[in-house]
């Protein structure tokens, strides 16, 4: 059964079904190690934020749900605040998909699914990044991995546990869906439709007023808009950085270790004798033995070759041992037992007979020890810094976890500690376009993880480095106090004005236009002077090369609208408003056995899947009975955003 859930998981309708659940849950595997604590009813006290069946969602599990999403947030944006996050009901998201989660666990026991510690165990052990290097599941590896994924062994059995429950209610419930032939070509037809119209762009700056607000109207607006000023959070940070000049004088490798060394070499620098040839194979040993009489006979050795067909080689410094790996002992000995200038006898080898002229015989004399010394010397002082560092940065990895402060270690190893200025997530120095310093520049996704006074060591991208750093100070994300940015706001105070302005023309636009005025006409009855339509005529294939990121938004809607409609669209960050008019819209044809029409059920029956995936977890809920608690989600809501009670 779960090598078919791996399997089906690997399909492209598998992998549709998945994400649309990962889009539920994604935030609840932040808050995995859930108490049961008995059942009870309702949700009335302050320490649960919603009940599930009987298994209660405390405000705690909520409060690490949201830090767990943020810290999600910033990895697509540095700068997200909490505040951003919680816009927009991002706050009731998160709930949800934690309980779901709880639906789907409490859902799976009482209609008697199983996710028993052996299947989870089996589920661990197919993890890649818990094998070791002979491929099979290692204790290490595994400890290695959670520390990687910052996760604890109970969150990832809780993860694995609502995923076994997950494949085993929703994924048979959503899969097979079948679309009707007739459904898929009607939905391909739309792939060639072509669709003309016209676009006004309505610009808030035309509206925007001139002049000041009074005290009373900022005031309102900034209160009103909090959100817009909120400043991200800034953290200073303490660093030192080492590398092998800590180690002094302890790598410089004294006279036993050159001897020792020379002597584990030895081979290295013993006499030897190294040969050019110019050689040539053959099939047989007669085919050998006549190029070897005609040079005999006066020939030389390449015209003997050639005239019995094959072309000579050139072989440089070569020893006896890399002349046996290649050919064989045999081919070896008849090489290196031939005189300069003379011709070796006939030797075998997996290639074949192998016969040659040695062109060049050269005697290396045996080397000393003093006489590679300071090769000898290079190559240990290379080795012994490189274990030297690992062994120091090791030391004072130990030391900072028994509580050795920065500064302590800095002034051991005589190390220079650096402030930064105030950084954002983002690496830039805050309120500047300045780049965060280059050292502490790869460490700054961990720094904005750790507390304060958390001294960290990490090696540097160059490999040959170290960093020592702590955060020394926190800047929490907060409004700015308007006093501090009053031009700020009343910049956004305009713009919002303007916006405002630019919404009633769209409005009014609308209204001309389904009175029976073309857009254009429409457009230039406004008093403030507009630019005039933009003509669109495009086909979804035309749009389909454009790619998802790159289609405006104005040209998507008019791509979700019915022919003959008109409609408004806000911009983006109050810069203004569009107005979108559809006039026509064409279909092309499809050919007999149109790829196109493939194509549409595969992606008809995505979307199937998901909406199945959601209605049966609609009806989990249902079933099993879930209830919010507003007071205890709005005081979580509050506590994550700093405000008073």
């Amino acid at each position: 059964m779960l090598t078919f859930f791996r399997n089906f998981f690997k399909t492209k309708v598998g992998l549709a079904i998945a994400l649309a659940f990962l889009g539920l849950i994604g935030f609840a595997f932040a808050s995995m190690d859930v108490s049961s604590t008995g059942a009870f009813g309702g949700v009335a006290g302050g320490d649960r934020v919603a009940v599930v069946g009987s298994e209660k969602i405390s405000t705690a599990e909520l409060s690490d749900g949201a830090a767990e999403a943020l810290r999600q947030a910033r990895q697509d944006n540095p700068d997200a605040t909490i505040q951003s996050l919680l816009a927009d009901n991002g706050l009731d998201e998160i709930l949800d998909g934690l309980i779901d989660r709880f639906v789907l666990v409490a859902w799976g026991e009482e209609n008697g699914l199983r996710a028993g510690r052996n299947l989870v165990n089996s589920e661990i052990r197919q993890i890649p990044g818990a094998r070791g290097p002979s491929g099979d599941f290692e204790e290490a590896a595994y400890q290695a991995f959670l520390q990687t994924q910052s996760l604890t062994d109970a969150q990832l059995r809780s993860q694995i546990r609502t995923s076994l429950f997950f494949r085993q209610s929703i994924i048979p419930a959503a899969y097979g869906a079948k679309v009707p032939d007739s459904i898929a070509r009607t939905y391909a037809r739309t792939f060639k439709e072509r669709r003309r119209g016209s676009v006004a762009v309505i610009s808030a700056a035309a509206f925007a007023p001139t002049g000041a607000p009074t005290d009373a109207q900022l005031e309102k607006f900034y209160a009103d808009n909090q959100s817009r000023f909120v400043r991200p959070e800034r953290r200073t940070l303490r660093y030192a950085t080492f590398g092998s000049e800590a180690l002094g004088e302890s790598i410089e490798p004294d006279d036993a270790q050159i001897a020792a060394y020379f002597k584990e070499n030895a081979e290295n620098y013993a006499a030897r004798e190294t040969r050019d040839f110019t050689q040539v194979i053959v099939a047989t040993r007669q085919g050998a033995e006549a190029i070897a009489n005609r040079v005999r006979g006066g020939q030389s050795f390449a015209a003997a070759a050639a005239e019995a067909g094959f072309r000579t080689a050139q072989l440089s410094d070569q020893e006896r041992d890399s002349v046996r790996e290649q050919a064989s002992a045999a081919v070896a000995d008849a090489y290196f037992s031939a005189s300069e200038g003379g011709l070796t006898a006939p030797a075998r080898s997996p290639l074949g007979w192998h016969i040659a002229r040695v062109d060049d015989v050269t005697q290396v004399a045996a080397k000393t020890v003093a006489s590679v010394r300071g090769e000898i010397a290079e190559v240990l002082r290379e080795r012994n810094r490189q274990r030297g560092i690992a062994e120091l940065a090791t030391t004072i990895e130990d030391r900072l976890a028994d509580g050795a402060s920065l500064t302590a270690v800095a002034e051991e190893l005589d190390l220079e500690v650096v402030a930064t200025q105030p950084l954002t997530a983002s690496g830039f120095v805050y309120g500047t376009a300045q780049r965060a310093p280059e050292l502490v520049a790869s460490t700054l996704d961990f720094a904005f993880q750790i507390e304060e006074g958390e001294p960290e060591i990490a090696a540097l991208p160059d490999g040959q480095n170290f960093l020592l750093y702590e955060v020394s100070s926190i800047t929490p994300s907060s409004v700015a106090p308007l006093a501090e940015i009053r031009e700020n706001v009343i910049a956004e105070w305009r713009r919002s004005r303007g916006n405002e302005g630019a919404r009633a023309a769209a409005d009014r636009v609308l209204k001309r236009v389904q009175g029976g005025q073309g857009l254009a006409a429409a457009m230039a009855a406004e008093k403030v002077a507009l630019p005039a339509p933009e003509a669109v005529n495009l086909s979804r294939e035309e749009l389909a090369r454009l790619g998802n990121t790159s289609v405006p938004a104005p040209i998507a809607l008019m791509f979700a609208m019915a022919e003959g409609s008109t409609k408004k669209l806000k911009g983006n960050g109050d810069q203004g408003w569009f107005v979108v008019s559809l006039e026509d819209i064409s279909l092309g044809q499809l050919e007999e056995n149109d790829p196109l029409v493939q194509q549409a059920l595969l992606q008809i029956a995505q979307g199937w899947t998901a909406e199945y995936s959601q209605q049966m977890l609609a009806a989990m809920r249902a079933e099993v009975g879930v209830e919010r608690n507003p007071d205890a989600i709005a005081a979580v809501r509050r506590q994550l955003l700093g405000e008073t009670n």
